[in-house]
């Protein structure tokens, strides 16, 4: 009796251990939204800081239409947008696009609305020849279809780093650009307040 315990209890012990391990090496899944998944944890640079999903929900056109999943990733969970805005951490915005097509005009337009309507004139003159920058980048893509993704990275003395679907785009210099980019979706007047509540974690 001692050895059939014995035995059963090595192979509980190592069937808990296996078990352990194929669960710490399978990505960790926070939330699927759209059947978009999205992954708990992040490093947007190879040895770089671990970053956690804040928040994540769909843009709405026209209130029901939805045009893509955004996602925020912090070093740290946050809930209020100034905190976010004060943060000098690593920090991503991701879209995974919903709809069938999203033209380069739409994103343009979206990005120079938003920034209008949620920074002062000062500010926007501060920052103005890096949106240039950024619409030239945008107005090369053409189009952007259902499961395309667009990255947006804040890196600490490196600046914005913009990717889509997988391919570096542009890199634009300043935490002042990123921080006015996150008015977009976190500022007083956002593209979605719903969005900007989910983003926040609320």
């Amino acid at each position: 009796m001692t050895n059939c315990y014995t035995w059963r209890s090595a192979g509980a012990a190592l069937f808990a251990g296996l078990m352990a391990l194929v669960f710490a090496a399978a990505p960790v899944l926070a939330l699927e939204i759209e059947g978009v998944k999205l992954d708990d944890k992040i490093e947007i640079v190879k040895g770089g800081p671990t970053l956690v999903l804040n928040g994540a929900g769909v843009r709405h056109k026209l209130a029901f239409i939805k045009v893509y999943v955004g996602s925020l990733y912090l070093q740290e969970k946050k809930n209020d947008s100034d905190a976010v805005f004060a943060d000098a951490g690593a920090k991503r915005v991701t879209m995974h696009i919903l709809a069938n097509e999203v033209t380069a005009q739409d994103l343009v337009t979206s990005v120079n609305n938003a920034l209008a309507v949620n920074l002062s004139p000062h500010e926007l003159a501060l920052v103005e020849k890096r949106i240039r920058d950024l619409n030239s980048m945008m107005s090369s893509i053409k189009t952007l279809g259902r499961g395309g993704v667009v990255q947006l990275d804040y890196l600490p003395d490196t600046g914005t780093r913009i990717t889509v679907n997988g391919e570096s785009k542009l890199v634009i210099p300043g935490a002042d650009f990123f921080n006015a980019l996150l008015h977009i979706w976190l500022g007083n007047k956002p593209v979605d307040g719903r969005l900007r509540d989910a983003m926040l974690g609320k």
